[in-house]
């Protein structure tokens, strides 16, 4: 679709009632277990930039790693970004992710429960929660019940890494903010709709969005995975789709107040142009769209970190910091 077919498209979101209620549930029941924050010094090569070993109690308490990187002798509370990965992907090896740190920035990136086998350096966050039965990946773990269903383990994880992140007496609290690419992407919607005082939102090509339609248009995996699922279990597919609906960052999105950066590819086959304007229609704050015609789910890659640079400079400057929401 050309971006003037997607401003005449009719969104049509299947919003749940009881959306807040469920995830206040969700994010209370985390909230019973600290944080537990934990880092230490990890030796690198690298002479402008420190590295270290952390880790945070995610949801249910279990361990959750990360890389904390910052620029070598930085005094200052600094300005941080959480950075979620990529589907498959782990947070790879310490000096793998440079540039947030080397920009000035304190730089958390986030290991995602499970995965880390696919692409790149590699995960180390196992998940001790099981699954019924589901297709190969991880989009249909536990779909048929939204209280175990995958993505509710990993979007409170998402958003006790930025709890974590606020916390630390080297990091500026109100400066907070949440990036990330494609199920990245995603995790950083859902963190910023999700988790209180996120200063900034920067989601390149966003996962899970509009599930309702991904499951029609998307040519390939990961929805596939719930195509190929839904085609053998012919008779779970409002069960499913009901599920998914709790988790659509389209859905949640329109809770976030924060700044947002949003990407969209044209010619996205993993995940459908349709499916990242809907996030970005709903969204609930002010949100600039950068729109890459001629590519695929690549995006805009380093010629978009220079604009999400030059963009949240803009943020930290102009206002200040978010105020937590009411109790």
């Amino acid at each position: 679709m050309t971006l003037g077919e997607l401003e005449e498209l009719d969104v049509v979101l299947n919003v749940p009632a009881d959306l807040d209620e469920f995830w206040s549930s969700c994010l209370a029941a985390a909230a019973a277990h600290p944080l537990d924050v934990r880092r230490s010094p990890v030796q690198t090569r690298l002479t402008t930039l420190t590295h270290e070993e952390f880790s945070f109690a995610g949801d249910g308490g279990d361990r959750i790693n990360a890389w904390l990187v910052r620029p070598a002798g930085a005094r200052q509370p600094l300005p941080a970004v959480v950075e979620f990965v990529g589907y498959g992907g782990g947070r790879g090896l310490a000096e793998e992710r440079l540039t947030w740190a080397s920009a000035g920035y304190a730089h958390l990136v986030v290991d995602t429960r499970g995965q880390g086998a696919v692409w790149g350096g590699g995960g180390s966050t196992p998940d001790p929660a099981g699954s019924d039965v589901s297709a190969p990946g991880f989009l249909t773990r536990g779909v048929l019940d939204r209280e175990r269903y995958y993505y509710r383990r990993v979007y409170v994880d998402a958003v006790r890494a930025v709890q974590a992140a606020r916390g630390l007496p080297d990091v500026d609290p109100g400066a907070v903010s949440v990036a990330g690419a494609s199920q990245g992407g995603a995790l950083a919607l859902a963190a910023g709709s999700l988790a209180e005082g996120v200063r900034a939102v920067m989601a390149d090509v966003p996962f899970l969005s509009w599930f309702r339609r991904a499951v029609l248009v998307a040519p390939t995996d990961p929805y596939a995975e719930l195509v190929r699922y839904l085609a053998v279990h012919r008779d779970r597919v409002e069960q499913v789709l009901g599920t998914l609906d709790y988790f659509d960052v389209a859905h949640l999105a329109s809770r976030a107040t924060a700044p947002a950066l949003i990407s969209l590819a044209l010619m996205d086959r993993v995940c459908p142009p349709s499916t990242v304007w809907a996030a970005h229609r709903s969204y609930g704050g002010p949100a600039d769209l950068a729109v890459y015609p001629f590519n695929d789910h690549e995006g805009g890659q380093v010629h978009h970190w220079r604009r999400q640079l030059t963009w949240l400079s803009g943020v930290l400057a102009g206002g200040p910091a978010p105020q937590d929401r009411p109790a």
